[in-house]
């Protein structure tokens, strides 16, 4: 199988999954489980999750950093894009990479402001510099840096030409991933499928970024 399709087969897959999950949210087992009654799907599941996993504030601070750490890849990337836009006078002369990583972003923030007004569901504690419960789903913090430092992972294949090194810079994007999924989950801020919701709405967007950006190999026949 072509990895194109095989990216664009996950792209696919992640997203179906993800807006059934949605589905699944608001018809299955849905109770008041939350803060000031807020309800959720999944509700035994989610609450027996929370009740093994209550607030803590050093899971929390980790992941707030890398979430820092995360929007100064984006922010690197972003000059990246704006050099070589000067320096080659054209937009479309920016790699592809680079471009679509504008795209991406802008998805981010779209997707973040949607979910601010459709909410599917608040967090499973009141925040402790908040006074009222706060949309919850898809985690943002995981959404964000699987999004960005997922797509860097590819983005990087044509950026850095050195294999060794880009081998380790992409072994770092991943480990930043996953030690943000283990910190939000343990932190205590999220029900656990705002982060199986976030993990699902980034696979789609970065194999779909994926897919694009992959040009697949072609095999010359034999004379």
């Amino acid at each position: 199988m072509k990895k194109r399709t095989l990216y664009f087969g996950i792209a696919g897959a992640g997203a179906v999954l993800f807006l059934l999950l949605i589905v699944l949210l608001k018809t299955v087992d849905v109770a008041a489980a939350g803060p000031a009654g807020t309800s959720v799907g999944f509700s035994h599941i989610n609450a027996s999750f929370q009740a093994a996993h209550t607030f803590n504030k050093t899971f929390y601070t980790i992941s707030k950093l890398l979430g820092v750490v995360t929007l100064a890849m984006a922010a690197f990337f972003a000059g990246a894009g704006v050099v070589q836009w000067i320096t080659r006078k054209k937009l479309l002369k920016v790699d592809l990479e680079i471009r679509l990583l504008a795209v991406l972003y802008a998805a981010i923030l779209v997707l973040y402001v949607f979910f601010e007004k459709v909410i599917i569901n608040y967090r499973p504690m009141i925040m402790p510099d908040g006074d009222a419960p706060e949309a919850s789903f898809p985690s943002t913090h995981t959404f964000l840096v699987c999004m960005i430092m997922g797509s860097a992972i590819f983005a990087f294949r044509k950026m850095i030409q050195n294999d060794m090194l880009r081998l380790i810079v992409q072994i770092l994007c991943g480990v930043i991933i996953v030690v943000m999924i283990v910190t939000r989950l343990l932190c205590g801020v999220h029900w656990l499928t705002d982060i199986l919701g976030g993990i699902l709405l980034s696979t789609a967007l970065v194999f779909a970024y994926a897919g694009v950006v992959t040009k697949d190999k072609k095999h010359k026949g034999k004379h």
